[in-house]
């Protein structure tokens, strides 16, 4: 990995750890960080050593506020007419973009808007701080609430992404609220928020790793293909995730000295 000028990056155990750090913007994105957010993506499909990845933001305040409106001239502007709309600015921000199925787990902060649902709507699952918020000011600010509603109906009912999206800033959903219609998995204290994604993290890089983006891969292709397509298509995952290595792994933790130790949620 290279030194990034909006990212902070770190490994330990096994688990990647990745920052928006752009703090004094709320860790909107430009396209800096659009770049080298998919240069990490795009570098952690060969890094064997990471088995799992913890995407959070700099500071209390913001996960992620969307795209850096302030710079919206190097995006190309406002398009002249509609046959020439720029094609999808944050498209390159999300780890399924860039066909990475090493999990990633989204620890959320503080606010969580806009550009942010796409890697939310990218994530394997989310962990949240008790004050985050999520919302999407598009519509009150003449925007259509395209992309990012599409990116967060992966992970939340049909009817409450349409309330995020048509209510814009007029409404912003809690922590709570969103662990009640399963957007997040768990809610924390915020001094406890990287504490909890890194106990997830390095509890799934203890396992073996070929099974875990099988699983991965298997599960995604469950939600974006009709059933039937997706049951069909499972021996194959479930043949190139289930190796030898993988199967003498596993067993071993079937002996009562290596059983892990598990907890109730």
């Amino acid at each position: 990995m290279g030194t990034y000028e909006t990212l902070l990056y770190e490994e330990r155990n096994g688990v990647a750890y990745v920052t928006l750090n752009r703090p004094e913007v709320n860790n909107a994105f430009d396209p800096t960080m659009q770049s080298e957010l998919k240069d990490v993506w795009t570098s952690l499909k060969k890094n064997f050593d990471v088995r799992c990845v913890v995407l959070t933001g700099a500071g209390e305040k913001a996960f992620c506020t969307g795209i850096d409106r302030a710079i919206m001239d190097n995006w190309g502007g406002t398009p002249s007419n509609q046959w020439s709309f720029p094609v999808d600015i944050g498209r390159n921000i999300g780890p399924k973009a860039n066909h990475l199925w090493t999990p990633v787990i989204v620890a959320v902060n503080g606010m969580a808007c806009g550009g942010a649902f796409y890697m939310l709507g990218e994530a394997e699952f989310i962990i949240s701080s008790e004050t985050a918020t999520y919302f999407d000011p598009h519509v009150t600010y003449g925007m259509v609430a395209g992309y990012e509603s599409v990116h967060l109906m992966q992970k939340a009912p049909f009817g409450e992404v349409m309330r995020i999206a048509l209510l814009g800033n007029y409404e912003r959903m809690s922590a709570e609220r969103a662990h009640q219609i399963g957007l997040v998995s768990e809610v924390v204290p915020q001094d406890k928020l990287m504490e909890a994604a890194t106990w997830a993290a390095e509890a799934i890089a203890s396992q073996p790793p070929a099974a875990v983006q099988g699983t991965v891969r298997a599960m995604w292709m469950g939600l974006e293909s009709p059933r039937s397509v997706a049951i069909e298509l499972a021996p194959l995952v479930v043949r190139l995730g289930t190796t030898n290595d993988n199967i003498n792994e596993g067993q071993s933790s079937f002996t009562k000295a290596e059983r892990p130790k598990h907890r109730i949620r």
